[in-house]
């Protein structure tokens, strides 16, 4: 059996990451260790759940273009949830940037939203 554990997200700065990912989305910090020179091991991840983001600070130009624009524009991630309408509204409070309004598709109920570096996900309440 394989499971995919961790993706790695490219933030600008470690706490504002950190931040509005704890904060704004209500994830849980689940490490957050200093590596030396700067660098620091983060990862959060969605209350509950297995999967992980690991916030890594760009040390470079090349990464720092990568900022928002993980994926060319396209939705980077997919994130399940058991109550669509309680997440956009809690998060609608907390300034999440959606760029639409939820609609119901043959898999269920979804929504996109922009990270606070502008990547694109999918809020999706299955059916």
């Amino acid at each position: 059996m394989q499971q995919l554990m961790m993706v790695t997200l490219v933030v600008k700065d470690y706490d504002e990451a950190i931040s509005y990912y704890t904060g704004n989305l209500g994830f849980d910090l689940i490490e957050d260790t200093g590596m030396g020179g700067g660098k620091r091991w983060v990862v959060v991840a969605p209350k509950g759940s297995a999967s992980r983001l690991l916030l890594a600070k760009a040390k470079n130009a090349r990464e720092q273009e990568a900022i928002g624009n993980q994926t060319g524009g396209r939705v980077f991630l997919f994130l399940h949830t058991d109550d669509l309408l309680r997440d956009y509204h809690q998060w609608l409070e907390r300034g999440v940037e959606f760029v639409e309004t939820p609609r119901e598709e043959a898999y269920g109920l979804v929504v996109v939203f922009r990270d606070l570096y502008g990547n694109k996900w999918d809020l999706i309440q299955p059916k």
